[in-house]
């Protein structure tokens, strides 16, 4: 995984949004992060389409439901930039509004499979 790639996935603000609530819960399905991004499911889903070709995320299918977590295979530069990143910014109000909306979602698909 190239530098120049990483960082240009990690310069759009909605991809960014995303990865640190995957990587803040650990696995996300597209229906919580277009709740806690307030964005539409054809935009959420085009970045994580990006995201996952790069290798930066796998996804894995529950019926219709689609799944994300951070790649674990990533190298050791990328895996160590992301935990950074999110204890970095984990105190800006964006990040912190995001995780406050996933946190008040009602039958999150832990529970229900978004069901």
């Amino acid at each position: 995984m190239q530098p120049e790639r990483v960082f240009s996935l990690l310069s759009d603000q909605t991809r960014l949004r995303a990865l640190m609530l995957i990587q803040a819960e650990g696995e996300v399905c597209v229906c919580e992060l277009t709740w806690a991004l307030e964005a539409s499911q054809p935009k959420v889903s085009r970045h994580l389409a990006l995201m996952r070709e790069s290798g930066l995320v796998e996804a894995r299918r529950e019926g219709t439901w689609m799944f994300y977590r951070l790649n674990p295979g990533l190298p050791t530069w990328v895996a160590g930039l992301i935990d950074d990143l999110r204890e970095r910014l984990d105190g800006l109000d964006v990040f912190k509004e995001d995780l406050g909306r996933l946190g008040a979602m009602h039958g999150r698909p832990e529970a229900q499979r978004c069901a």
